[in-house]
């Protein structure tokens, strides 16, 4: 049976206790290296293939320390502590540098959790917006290979079409708004890799708050899964809500905060990232 080429993308073969071998995938190469939410889902698999794991995944924080090239890697994921209920993982991604050795291009922490039934609310529903049938696909999301492993319809704050430089005249709390719909193409059953991707679909917002191509790229990401194994399995391959905004663009940095929901409106992941821009 084929592999989807996302599978392929993240696919590692264990290298004995702790360690794990890739090689990058050039279905999901982005300008410089390959698409950070591919290497994010890569970390991630590295845990939950991992004998030792306990749980599902919670919090996982990715720091780009630099673009992968195209070839092999190597990835180090160890449980630093492990409790009743929750566990600690430190993970590191490496490739050969020019001299033979090996150099960090990420590093990486994870927290997974037996998570237990309790009470609940949502207190961030899912805005209103046309069912994905409803918006037309987005062809010109990027000029870049990954994005055409996926399915991207923009509800609102899609790709520029004029590049002037301008600020977005927007009102502040939506110029660097977008909403779009996603999911896998060919379409995919979500899991917790699938989601980590999701959470860095997006392109930069300064290229929305001042429709400028500036050299841009993540430098750190935060993702927070909101939802279990079981809740997933339960929304197949359906689409996703994704939503994304910029908070504030300072002396080269900018952040983002997106929230991804299912279409049934269920709060699947929030996320936190800081990126890096020149002008």
């Amino acid at each position: 049976m084929e592999l989807h080429p996302f599978d392929e993308a993240i696919a590692l073969t264990a290298l004995g206790a702790d360690r794990f071998g890739g090689h990058t995938s050039q279905a999901y190469w982005n300008m410089v290296g390959p698409f950070g939410g591919i290497t994010a889902a890569t970390v991630l698999q590295a845990v939950m293939q991992h004998p030792s794991r306990l749980g599902e995944p919670v919090a996982l924080t990715v720091n780009y320390a630099s673009a992968l090239v195209d070839g092999p890697f190597t990835v180090t994921a160890r449980a630093a502590r492990t409790n009743r209920s929750t566990q600690h993982w430190v993970v590191e991604m490496a490739q050969k540098g020019a001299t033979g050795a090996d150099e960090t291009v990420l590093t990486a922490t994870l927290l997974t959790a037996v998570r237990r039934s309790t009470w609940g609310v949502n207190d961030t529903p899912m805005p209103l917006v046309p069912a994905p049938q409803q918006v037309p696909s987005d062809r010109r999301f990027a000029p870049v290979e990954w994005v055409n492993r996926y399915e991207i319809r923009a509800v609102s704050g899609g790709i520029p079409q004029v590049w002037d430089g301008l600020p977005n005249p927007a009102d502040a709390s939506s110029a660097s708004l977008t909403q779009l719909w996603v999911r896998d193409q060919p379409p995919r059953p979500l899991d917790f890799c699938a989601l980590a991707a999701y959470a860095d679909v997006f392109y930069p917002r300064i290229y929305l708050r001042r429709a400028s191509r500036v050299a841009a790229g993540t430098v750190s990401m935060t993702v927070y899964f909101h939802a279990s194994a079981a809740d997933l399995a339960a929304l197949a391959d359906g689409f996703v809500l994704a939503q994304a905004r910029a908070q504030v663009f300072h002396a080269g940095f900018f952040d983002q905060t997106a929230q991804l929901w299912s279409s049934f409106g269920r709060l699947l992941v929030t996320s936190q990232q800081i990126v890096y821009y020149k002008e």
